[in-house]
Order: C-alpha cells, then sequence, then structure tokens
C-alpha cells in the first residue's frame, strides 16, 4: 500500500468544486469589477450550480437509489455522506448567492437608476400598462395546468421556472354553476402555471427616469384570476425542479449513434428530479403539495430569498448605454509570430507559431482552415471537433472543402456535455456537404484538439498541423485562455496522420515521435516525468515542476507529486478548479503550493513544466490531472521544442504565478485565500493583454501589413 494513501491527505472532489464555485461568487462581491460583470459572475455561478447538480448530484444520487455505498478512492466518503456533505455546503452558497443579489447588487443597480419592481409597488399608469402587456402578449402563451385525480401532476421541464397556486372555487360561481356552496366549501384545489421562456423574463414598465422592470413570473402571479375564472387564488408562488440531466448511451450496441443521443436527448428533459427550489412566500400547503408529488427530501429543497434562476443577470451585459458598467474592451490582437507574415501556410513551414488567446486572435486557426479549402494545392483536411459554437466559421469552411473535392475527415465528439444538440446539427451538415463524420470511438470522449492539413508543394507532400488546449470554437477563444501551436515539423505531421489513422481505423496504438495519448500512455507519461525530477533532484539543484490545468483529482498522479515534495521537488500547481490535492502538509506536501486563478477570462489552458536535471521540458495538453482524461478520453499532450516559444511559456507561468490580483492560494485546511501583497499590483490577464497590444503595435511600424486584422471577424 502506499504510503501516501490516507484519506486524510485529499480533499472531496464535489466539495473542492463547490469552494471554486464559491471563487466565481466572490469576483460577483468584488467592487472592483463593474457592476454588470457582477452581475455576470452571479449568473455564472447559478449557471454553474444548475449543471451541478444536473450532473454530479444526479449521479451520486442515482448510486444511493441502487444500493451503491463503495466510498470514493480518495477521501473514502460514501455516496449519501457525499450528499449530506454538498447539501450543506450548497445551502450556504445558495444563501450566500442571494444575499450579494438582494443587498449589494439591487442597490447597486438602483442607484445606476435601474430598478426591479412587484405589480404591488407599481404606480396606477403602470399597472394597467403591465395589465396591457399580460392580456396581450403573456396570456395567450400560458397553459394553467389543473392537478387533481384526472388531472396528474406534469412533467414539468428540467430548469423551467413554474408558479404553484392554491385556489379555491368562488361561492358565487358555485351558485351559478348549479354547484352545492357548502359541498365545494372546503374544497381547495392546487394549479401549476409554467413560465413560458420564449418570453423575456423582464418586463420594462415606463418610468419617469432610468429603467424600471417587473420579473415575468409577477406579472404572471398578479394576473393568475384571469387563468383560473370562476375561481379565487388563495395562494401563488414560484418554484423550479432540475432533473438529472446526464445521458447515458449503449454505444456497444447502438446502430447508429447520432440517433441514439438525439433520442437521449429528450430524455434529459425528463429525468429524475435532483433538487427543488422554492420561493421564500411559498406556505405549507403549496409545499406540502409539491413534496407529496416530488421524491425529493428535506435537503433537496432549496428556499430562495429573490428571483429563482438568477441566471436571467447576464442579459444586462447586452443593455445598451451603460459602458461604464462593463469592463472596458479589449480586442484580441495579431498574433506576435504572425505580424509581417503574408501568407499563412509560408509562416509555419519557416517556424513553429504559438497563439495564446483571448489576447491573440483566433482568426488564424479560423484563417487556416479556410485557406486550405480554397487552396488548389491542399488535398486533405483532418480535424476533431468537441465544441464549436452556434455560427462556427471553422465548419462552414470544411463543408465548403468537402464541396471543393478536398478529403474532409472529421472527427466530431457528439457526447460534449450540453453541446451535444448543437454538434448534432453541425455533423449533419458535414456529412451532406461530403465530410467524412466520425462520431469518436466507444467508450470514450475524444476531447483531443487538433488539425491536420495536407498540401502538395512541388513534387512532396508537406503536413501542417494545429494542436490546441482548446476548443474550435470563435466565441469562447474570446473568453478563455487557451494556447494553441501551428507546425509543419515533419514528427508532428507524422503523428497526426497517425492520430487520424488511428481513430478512424483499426490497429494498435501507434509508436509516437512526439505526441503522447490518452487512454494509452498519458498517464504513465505523467507520472514517469515526476519520477524523473525525483530521481534527478539534489539538494544543490532541487527538481522543479510547474503545472496549470482546469482541474486536479487523479489519484496516482497526486500521490506522485507527494513523492516528489518529500525527495525536495518544488512544486507550483495553477488550478483553476477542483483540487483533491492538500498542499502545505508536513511530510507529505510542504513543498507543494496551490494557486487558483479566477478573474476576467476563463483560464483554461494547459501547461506543464519539468526542470528535467537541467534539461527543460515544455508541454500543452488538452488534458487536466483528472483520472477521466486519464481513461475515457483521447486527449493529446505535445511538446513546445522551439527555444523562443519555450520561453515564452516560462514566462506565461511566471506572470501567473506573480498575480496579486486574482489569484488565491490554497491552504491546507482547504480555504482559499485571496493572494495579497504590498506594493505594486500585478493581474496576470491585464498584463498580457496589454503585452500582446504593446507587442501588436511595435511590430506592425516595423514590418508590412499583418497577416490577420487586429479585430476578430
Amino acid at each position: 500500500m502506499n504510503k501516501f494513501d490516507d484519506r486524510t491527505y485529499f480533499f472531496n472532489r464535489e466539495l473542492s468544486w463547490l469552494a471554486f464555485n464559491e471563487r466565481v461568487l466572490a469576483e460577483a462581491e468584488r467592487r472592483e469589477n463593474p457592476l454588470f460583470e457582477r452581475l455576470k459572475f452571479l449568473s455564472i455561478t447559478a449557471s454553474n450550480l444548475d449543471e451541478f447538480f444536473m450532473v454530479r448530484v444526479a449521479g451520486l444520487k442515482d448510486q444511493v437509489k441502487i444500493g451503491y455505498a463503495q466510498p470514493d478512492n480518495k477521501t473514502q466518503m460514501k455516496p449519501a455522506e457525499q450528499l449530506a456533505r454538498i447539501a450543506r455546503q450548497a445551502h450556504v452558497q445558495v444563501k450566500r448567492m442571494y444575499e450579494v443579489y438582494r443587498d449589494v447588487l439591487v442597490p447597486a443597480l438602483s442607484r445606476e437608476g435601474i430598478r426591479f419592481r412587484t405589480p404591488a409597488r407599481l404606480t396606477r399608469r403602470q399597472r394597467a400598462v403591465v395589465t396591457d402587456y399580460f392580456h396581450r402578449h403573456v396570456f395567450p402563451v400560458l397553459t394553467p395546468l389543473a392537478v387533481d385525480a384526472s388531472h396528474p401532476f406534469p412533467l414539468l421541464a428540467n430548469k423551467g421556472l413554474n408558479i404553484a397556486a392554491l385556489l379555491k372555487v368562488d361561492a358565487s360561481a358555485q351558485v351559478s354553476a348549479a354547484v352545492d356552496p357548502l359541498e365545494a366549501e372546503d374544497d381547495l384545489l392546487y394549479a401549476v402555471v409554467p413560465v413560458p421562456s420564449v418570453l423575456p423574463r423582464c418586463v420594462e414598465v415606463p418610468t419617469a427616469g432610468g429603467l424600471t422592470y417587473v420579473l415575468l413570473e409577477e406579472v404572471i402571479r398578479a394576473h393568475l384570476e384571469a387563468l383560473f375564472p370562476g375561481h379565487e387564488v388563495l395562494e401563488s408562488a414560484c418554484f423550479r425542479i432540475t432533473r438529472n440531466g446526464d445521458i447515458s448511451v449503449d454505444e456497444e450496441h447502438a446502430e447508429d449513434l447520432l440517433e441514439e443521443i438525439e433520442k437521449e436527448l429528450k430524455k434529459r428533459q425528463r429525468g429524475d428530479e435532483v433538487r427543488l427550489e422554492v420561493s421564500h412566500r411559498m406556505g405549507r400547503g403549496l409545499l406540502a403539495f409539491l413534496k407529496d408529488r416530488l421524491e425529493l427530501s428535506k435537503d433537496d429543497i432549496y428556499w430562495i430569498s429573490g428571483p429563482i434562476d438568477l441566471t436571467y443577470l447576464s442579459r444586462f451585459d447586452a443593455l445598451p448605454g451603460f459602458d461604464h458598467l462593463r469592463f472596458p474592451p479589449q480586442l484580441p490582437q495579431p498574433p506576435r509570430d504572425l505580424i509581417g507574415e503574408m501568407e499563412i501556410f509560408d509562416a509555419i513551414k519557416h517556424k513553429d507559431i504559438l497563439v495564446f488567446h483571448p489576447y491573440e486572435s483566433f482568426e488564424p486557426v479560423v484563417h487556416l482552415v479556410r485557406q486550405a479549402a480554397d487552396d488548389p494545392d491542399v488535398l486533405a483536411i483532418k480535424q476533431t471537433l468537441y465544441r464549436v459554437g452556434r455560427d462556427s466559421p471553422v465548419v462552414e469552411a470544411l463543408a465548403r472543402a468537402a464541396e471543393n473535392g478536398k478529403q474532409v475527415t472529421v472527427l466530431f465528439e457528439l457526447k460534449a456535455r450540453f453541446d451535444e444538440e448543437n454538434n448534432i446539427v453541425w455533423a449533419k451538415k458535414l456529412e451532406e456537404a461530403g465530410c467524412h463524420v466520425i462520431y469518436g470511438l466507444v467508450g470514450l470522449k475524444t476531447h483531443s484538439k487538433i488539425t491536420l492539413v495536407v498540401r502538395r508543394e512541388g513534387a512532396e507532400l508537406r503536413r501542417y498541423v494545429h494542436l490546441s488546449t482548446g476548443n474550435y470554437n470563435q466565441a469562447t477563444a474570446r473568453l478563455y485562455t487557451d494556447i494553441g501551436l501551428f507546425t509543419a515539423n515533419e514528427a508532428f505531421g507524422y503523428d497526426a496522420s497517425e492520430f487520424f489513422n488511428h481513430l478512424t481505423g483499426y490497429g494498435m496504438t501507434p509508436s509516437w515521435r512526439q505526441i503522447v495519448t490518452a487512454p494509452h500512455g498519458l498517464k504513465s507519461a505523467f507520472l514517469q516525468f515526476i519520477r524523473n525530477e525525483i530521481e534527478k533532484t539534489t539538494p544543490e539543484h532541487p527538481g522543479r515542476i510547474i503545472a496549470k490545468m482546469n482541474s486536479l483529482t487523479d489519484k496516482d498522479i497526486i500521490m506522485a507529486l507527494y513523492e516528489a515534495s518529500l525527495a525536495g521537488v518544488q512544486i507550483d500547481l495553477l488550478v483553476r478548479g477542483i483540487c483533491c490535492l492538500r498542499p502545505g502538509l508536513p511530510g507529505v506536501s510542504e513543498n507543494i503550493r496551490v494557486s487558483s486563478i479566477v478573474g476576467r477570462f476563463l483560464e483554461h489552458s494547459r501547461i506543464f513544466y519539468f526542470r528535467n536535471g537541467g534539461e527543460e521540458r515544455f508541454y500543452l495538453s488538452s488534458a487536466d490531472w483528472m483520472t477521466r482524461n486519464m481513461i475515457n478520453r483521447v486527449e493529446i499532450l505535445f511538446p513546445v521544442l522551439q527555444h523562443n516559444l519555450q520561453e515564452r511559456l516560462r514566462h506565461i507561468l511566471e506572470i501567473q504565478l506573480a498575480d496579486n490580483v486574482n489569484r488565491y492560494r490554497l491552504r491546507s485546511d482547504g480555504v482559499y485565500e485571496m493572494v495579497v501583497e504590498e506594493g505594486k499590483t500585478l493581474s496576470s490577464q491585464q498584463y498580457f493583454y496589454e503585452e500582446a497590444h504593446q507587442c501588436a503595435q511595435e511590430r506592425t511600424a516595423e514590418g508590412p501589413r499583418p497577416l490577420i486584422p487586429v479585430t476578430v471577424v
């Protein structure tokens, strides 16, 4: 047994995720952030929590339901125990979310002239406008649903907002309907009204100055009598159900994977209930009515002191006329290694090129595929796609390439969670255009980010390769920090060809020349890199590891890092989200420091540095140090070989480790504390943007017009 295999040496994955969401929530509290950005952070916090319940909590509930009591392999917590701990922490987090909303952000909005009102707090004229809006635009869309012996409780949409109503037959209506009023006197009725998501959540009403809004659910609640003529509305309150949102496909026996996933997506709206959010105004009768029809425990019920579902707050970012309430615009700059280059294939042929998004433009990636689609000398394009966005110029270019007669192969991952529907649409379009579309490997998600272009140059064929830490998605490329590498290095070209042939055909895992892949080889490679540091470390020249990733959960890698720490290797980890490693434990991890950067952009890039006895190694990857990345996904780890690009990666890591504006430090007790230092402040994200902007200005002045524009199309 490994001496580091001790439950006290690890943090629980789910509780660590909740701690990450707390850091996102803290951004909504920070006065330094513009108000609309704070609203957006609160919206992201709520959206994150929705997904957490739909996937992680739902999975644990499934385990409890089938009697699975196996503890997790790090903290030895059983599923039921994890659910109890999650509930305690999540209830506290939700309470804090609404304190931030109610006590901080709403007053701040009011000071800017943006107010929220209930119908009761409107003027007579405003109420008349709201009533007119209800009858003209809302009433025709509503569907009141009675719940009684002949009307079973409806199957309500996942995350849909609803109004529960307690009704009583009006006495005068009973007489006119020849109903005995004494017989029906205590006959209470229940109904549900789904709030239509097709209508704007915020209803603007005329006001003398500024903006005044009434939430759609409040408009409906104020006019419920119109939906139930002859009945008195005794009580009404909002609620929302979160359902199991994971999909399960038997890939081995599925004749058509695309068709099977389409079927499963329809089931997502009908999954088991995992959470019930209810308005704090809801009385015991309505709550009992809901509890009686939903299989949920007390821990699963969340009392909401404010509007249910705060994700609507992100829409304020598009409100015109409030630029001072947003981050100043930061346009992606031309990549430094492409400024002055006139032709993308020539540029890549002469040197490897690194592009750092979102500080540098994503346009070169789009440009490469577009150029390849129209270049008569390009024979083939092969690409993996995971999350591509709604309007994808990359997919459009691939379709055009196939129509132009080129061999186009696309490995499209249909199982990218919550992007399945969008991916299905694009996959069908590519097939119709004549592309060879492969839907990944059975039992694995293809998470790799790679493009191969095969081009005829004279009597030779040259292969151009793009590898990245992030998706081929022009929208997220403006919001996520990622790094891409362009290369015409023959060893990379060979590996790229072998990679696609391996995925589309049969055969053993190839012998790679430069890359390393999961599920075969990646984990063992990382473990070997860590062992190398242990073997080569000396008191005079200690080993050194710097690793930047989204999450760290793999037990074997954590224990290897503990062993390296004990051997004197100095380790800095930049882990944005989940971290199951406990730093700073005497005799275990006292040489390990863990930081987390949460800021304007989502830190998504994966960078790995190993001193390797002086022969330094720099790697980029699509994979985190998570078990799922190592065994359940197709991932790529690729080295950065060019010296100037290695120095650039070193610079990126050093600046991030010096960040004292957006960086948190993880303590051994699991608490994250903001790094605050005396003297000059350094925000790594702002630094990288200013650096990219300055570099673009200097290099553009030196040479001809750059290959790409400053702004992203």
